[in-house]
């Protein structure tokens, strides 16, 4: 890692930002730009629009949706403009598009399904995702749940754009009749976990509703018997079971030029809850079903054996140009191989895998070594290029554009096309005083350093590992570097930046798994501003401490009681050996001047944090025990630990909290902000310790009105954020 000069990294890109306009006189005009990373999140369903050359959506299980720039070769994202509240529309569903109106675009948004959960809602677009209209819906959505790689479960009428239908997770089918405005229940289908939705266009007249509309259902419990394929010829007043389909979960289903139905299918092992991608597929198969006959043929490139080749079948698609050409892919496929795509020219009759004729070329060093990944839930050809072929997995998105080189045993090359799309949970950030310009620890995918942040990390600056929790640097002596992750040795340390990582050579007690069976992360850790100590939290225990880099572990003294698994250590950044954490359920702050070894209160009367609500303590670089509080109650400070935290006048709800270079001829840090100030939520920024603040992003650029975020040390009015599970994002003051 280099030390990086003032002005570095940003500076040098300025010209290709995206300006965002002042608002008010409340608002400061911001650039963003994306931290390239090169996604690593569930990429799991694609719509090309079926009669306009160069029009593809692509949609993520928890990152939004995106519009393909086949110029540029990036995605476009088209829901940076979502709020905090708002954030739950991110799982993307299902995408829908007019046949008959390139510039109709439908989302179906909802994130998790419990009943703490956000209902979820239909957004519908009339300019490809440039903007976007809200219908709220009295259900919930799971784009984060089991299944969410089947689909697509949102449909547009192909012979009355007017008509739209609606499979949902738990509750049933829906139908609009107005496009999308309003949706009441579809009472004629059965079942109540819908996989996929479509809808025959050779079935009505042009302005009249079609008639023949297929409908995929999961099994959702013991006894249940609605799963599998359903077609109703009456416009979705009754249904019947598809005669000769197997009782399976339909995956993604397309008609044929052929005249044909294809369909994929997966099944669980009995012993789970659903037979739902993307975790639970044992048997599968790829069914072509006569649609003039009725009958159906299993014409799977190979089989799964239950309890010894456990598979299914997910993606299908054909070539409309080209009758008999099919693409198909496996879902969970892990042994004695792993996932594949077959190709078949004939209807079914032979088959050709792709992985073994395959090269995979990217240019982000994350992905260097990858083979055809895993979790390939959907795959789609163009329908005005034959040759060009997209898929998703559980980390990214693969193109070719040479897919007939299969047929005369060339080399299929496929370049990871993820430019843009950074589908990622952001856990944790830093931008150190010295060394990398930005450290970021990231869900899935480990994480790295950038010395450029318009540029991805080399490979000498990725992390190693799987998802991590945490990373942290000695402020006074920046060379030193911890960071924790989901794997042993649970965590590494660097001396010289970054550059070279030693593993810890113990960690404290931790069991990934709880009494009940559920899964526990490893928790996060904090450095001494000499690096002379180490806390690290576990996950619903106590902190350890370490004056060794990691060769023992102690239990700290003093440690509150952490039932749900949140308190976490923080390091003052101006004198060594000094710790603090905040104990939400107890309402008090706690202090360690020994290196961790001892806390105890120092700061009580806070208002308490229950249940799933957050809270997040910061210490200002450069000045000792100067403390912020962000949560609920709003957002509290204290100048000295040991007095008590003063309320930030105006500032309803805090969420996150971080600090970067002072304003020009001032000393105190510029404070950035992600929450809600006299009732907006934003994110924003005080030159004056919290006395004002300007709201930095504007209505097009939210970005949930910020994740985590780190402010930048070195150069006065930039900050890097979080924007939900979609990587991360630069500010710069607009020039």
């Amino acid at each position: 890692m280099k030390i990086r000069a003032l002005g570095a990294g940003l500076a040098a890109a300025a010209t290709t930002f995206c300006l965002a306009n002042a608002a008010n006189a409340a608002d400061a005009a911001y650039s963003w730009r994306t931290v390239p990373w090169g996604g690593g999140g569930y990429v799991d369903g694609f719509v090309y629009h079926p009669k306009v050359k160069d029009l593809l959506y692509t949609r993520t299980d928890v990152g939004g949706a995106y519009r393909y720039d086949f110029a540029a070769k990036r995605w476009i994202p088209l829901l940076d403009s979502l709020s905090h509240a708002e954030g739950d529309l991110a799982g993307i569903l299902s995408i829908a598009v007019d046949p008959n109106d390139s510039n109709k675009l439908y989302l179906a948004c909802g994130l998790y399904l419990g009943q703490w959960a956000r209902t979820a809602a239909v957004l519908r677009s009339d300019d490809r995702g440039a903007t976007w209209n809200k219908t709220e819906l009295t259900i919930r959505l799971g784009g984060n749940a089991d299944g969410r790689g089947a689909g697509e479960r949102l449909q547009v009428d192909p012979n009355l754009g007017d008509v739209l239908f609606l499979g949902s997770n738990e509750n049933g089918l829906w139908k609009s009749a107005d496009g999308a405005k309003t949706f009441s229940k579809a009472g004629g289908f059965p079942g109540a976990n819908v996989s996929l939705v479509l809808i025959d266009p050779n079935s009505g007249a042009k302005g009249s509703p079609s008639q023949t509309i297929y409908v995929g259902a999961g099994h959702v419990g013991a006894g249940d018997d609605k799963g599998g394929l359903w077609v109703s010829r009456d416009g979705g007043a009754s249904f019947a079971l598809v005669p000769g389909a197997p009782r399976q979960t339909p995956q993604h289903a397309v008609f044929g030029p052929d005249g044909f139905l294809y369909v994929t299918f997966a099944a669980g092992d009995g012993k789970s809850k659903s037979d739902l991608n993307p975790s639970n597929v044992a048997v599968g198969g790829v069914w072509k079903m006569d649609l003039k006959t009725g009958k159906g043929k299993d014409i799977s490139p190979i089989q799964p054996i239950l309890g010894q080749r456990q598979f299914g079948y997910s993606g299908i698609d054909v070539d409309p140009g080209h009758p008999g050409t099919i693409v198909a892919s496996t879902i969970d496929r892990w042994w004695p191989e792993p996932d594949d795509i077959f190709l078949s020219r004939d209807g079914g009759a032979h088959w050709t895998a792709l992985r073994a004729k395959s090269r995979f070329v990217t240019r982000f060093p994350w992905r260097e070594g990858e083979v055809m990944g895993s979790w390939l839930s959907d795959v789609k050809l163009n329908p005005f290029n034959p040759d060009e072929l997209i898929y998703g997995t559980g980390g990214g998105v693969w193109m070719t554009r040479n897919l007939s080189a299969a047929d005369s045993g060339k080399t299929v090359e496929f370049d990871f096309a993820d430019d843009n799309l950074e589908e990622t949970a952001i856990i944790q950030m830093v931008s150190p005083p010295a060394g990398a310009t930005l450290m970021a620890a990231l869900g899935d995918v480990a994480g790295g350093s950038w010395d450029d942040v318009t540029k991805s990390p080399p490979a000498s600056g990725l992390f190693t590992g799987p998802s991590h929790r945490s990373v942290d640097v000695a402020w006074l002596k920046p060379a030193f570097v911890a960071r924790s992750l989901d794997a042993k040795p649970y965590g590494f340390y660097s001396e010289d930046g970054g550059l070279a990582w030693k593993a810890f050579p113990s960690s404290p007690p931790y069991t990934p798994q709880d009494a009940q069976g559920n899964w526990r992360s490893i928790g996060k850790l904090a450095v001494s501003a000499e690096a002379t100590s180490i806390v690290w939290t576990m996950p619903r225990d106590k902190g350890y401490y370490s004056f060794d880099k990691g060769k023992t572990w102690t239990p700290a003294a003093g440690w509150p009681q952490d039932a749900d698994g949140k308190v976490v250590p923080v390091a003052d950044r101006a004198v060594d050996g000094v710790f603090y954490v905040h104990d939400g359920a107890g309402g008090q702050i706690l202090i360690s001047v020994d290196g961790g070894k001892s806390f105890k209160p120092v700061i009580k009367g806070i208002p308490p944090v229950p249940g799933w609500n957050d809270s997040e303590l910061a210490v200002v670089p450069g000045r000792a025990r100067d403390l912020w509080l962000a949560g609920p109650f709003g957002l509290l400070h204290s100048a000295e630990a040991a007095k008590p935290l003063a309320g930030i006048k105006g500032v309803d709800e805090a969420w996150h909290i971080g600090f970067g270079k002072a304003p020009p001829n001032q000393t105190y840090p510029a404070v950035y902000l992600a929450g809600k100030i006299k009732g907006q939520t934003g994110i924003w920024r005080s030159d004056d310790e919290g006395k004002n603040w300007v709201r930095i992003n504007d209505d097009v650029h939210r970005f949930n009105d910020g994740g985590v975020l780190a402010g930048d040390p070195l150069e006065y009015g930039t900050v890097y954020v979080a924007r939900g599970a979609g990587g991360i994002v630069a500010g710069k003051i607009a020039q």
